[in-house]
């Protein structure tokens, strides 16, 4: 396919997705099958089209003026691939299999490229109804962050310390150029360019050998900054897939106990495999029973609960543009009710001196700090750890640099893509009084 042929099936996919209402992923997957003359590598272009045209839909739409799929294609080019005019003509031409040539009036929009005057939510292109809820916890400084969390998101691998160091799988993975991540001494990065396809990390050796995961860096860092030590008795309260599972494992050097569970044992299943390929041997898997119950037995004997907390992922909007304009604020009052129900279940596992270590991948403040405020309320049995002494623990003298790039609150510590260079998290520590 030519690039003008990419440019208009990115224009019908946008287009369905719309009218439909259905995920881009699914859209995608529904226009490949519908055209299948189309190769890995036109498909792997096609879908950075869409999900780029979805990361800047508000600025897009409002530099064209229109909201059309063809405007925030055509806008998109402009804001997030940096082409001129003329480029965005030669792609629009009209041609064979070419999108309809440019008007008068998309030439001089796309000449102005004049974003002067919009107002927050544009230039940050999230919903506009968050932007009393991005002002809360971003202040002026909202639209900047929200841009920060519509730009494109590397490959970030977990080392998994149970196998292997970081510098001999960077080796192995050399024609990747991956870099060591900034804040996690586990990780490594790699970086995309736009229409490249992502590579077949599953398929690569050290994967197949249980020596990486895929993990974004911010995600890493909260497994870090729970604090988890060898020989300590832990519950993964949500642990879905397995992934802070494996990590705190390797943090304990696979001494100690960590409880694995999850109120959907289908959310479970990829974990057993995960466990086995990373050489995971301290974890048991609690399957959910219908009645509850399944922890009981551990009542007052953990050290930690760790709660990676069902939330509304606008921190991760990075990897899943076309959340953040399904997303409803009925969603969010549902998340938040069913974060406080799985806090108070962590409470009767607690031992004396116990933490809970609570997470998500939200930036806004219902989910976050909020929540936790109210928690103390219902359980003044317990109190927050300060953030500096959570970091100091964890990263030790990475900690003052990281002090001054993420967001320290009475309440926790907020990870952005604008200030560590990481997928949005919170993470923030209750200790159970003495």
């Amino acid at each position: 396919m030519t690039p003008a042929a990419r440019l208009a099936a990115a224009i019908e996919v946008v287009g369905a997705i719309d009218s439909e209402r259905r995920p881009a992923a699914d859209a995608l997957k529904a226009w490949g099958l519908k055209h299948r003359f189309a190769g890995s590598g036109d498909r792997a272009a096609i879908a950075g089209l869409v999900y780029d045209a979805l990361r800047r839909r508000a600025s897009s739409a409002y530099l064209m003026g229109a909201d059309s799929p063809r405007a925030i294609l055509l806008g998109m080019l402009k804001r997030e691939r940096a082409l001129d005019t003329e480029a965005i003509g030669r792609l629009a031409s009209g041609g064979q299999y070419a999108p309809e040539a440019l008007s008068d009036d998309e030439r001089r929009r796309l000449d102005a490229a004049d974003l002067s005057g919009a107002p927050p939510h544009v230039l940050g292109d999230y919903p506009e109804w968050l932007d009393e809820r991005f002002a809360r916890t971003f202040g002026e400084a909202r639209a900047e962050e929200g841009a920060a969390l519509a730009a494109r998101a590397p490959l970030d691998l977990r080392v998994n310390t149970l196998k292997a160091e970081r510098d001999s799988v960077s080796a192995m993975l050399s024609d990747l150029a991956p870099a060591p991540t900034r804040w996690s001494p586990w990780g490594l990065r790699v970086r995309l360019k736009a229409e490249a396809k992502s590579p077949a990390i599953h398929a690569e050796p050290a994967f197949l050998k249980g020596l990486i995961e895929v993990q974004d860096e911010g995600s890493q860092l909260a497994a870090l900054l729970s604090g988890a030590q060898a020989g300590d008795h832990v519950v993964d309260l949500c642990a879905g897939a397995g992934g802070k599972t494996l990590a705190l494992a390797a943090m304990m050097t696979n001494k100690g106990q960590i409880f694995a569970t999850d109120s959907d044992k289908r959310r479970l299943a990829p974990i057993h495999d995960r466990l086995k390929r990373a050489g995971a041997r301290n974890v048991q898997v609690r399957t959910p029973k219908t009645v509850g119950g399944e922890l009981d037995d551990l009542n007052g004997r953990i050290d930690l609960v760790l709660i990676d907390a069902p939330c509304t992922g606008t921190g991760t909007w990075r990897r899943n543009p076309d959340a953040k304009w399904r997303m409803r604020s009925g969603a969010l009052d549902e998340r938040v009710k069913e974060q406080a129900a799985i806090l108070d279940r962590a409470v009767p596992l607690v031992k004396r001196g116990g933490r809970i270590v609570y997470v998500t991948c939200s930036v806004l403040d219902e989910e976050n700090g909020g929540q936790l405020r109210a928690f103390l309320t219902r359980h003044p049995q317990f109190a927050l750890v300060p953030p500096a002494e959570v970091a100091e623990a964890a990263l030790g003298e990475r900690a003052f640099m990281f002090g001054k790039a993420a967001r320290f609150s009475g309440e926790g510590i907020l990870m952005t893509p604008r200030t560590t260079d990481t997928d949005g998290f919170f993470v923030g520590v209750l200790r159970c009084g003495e």
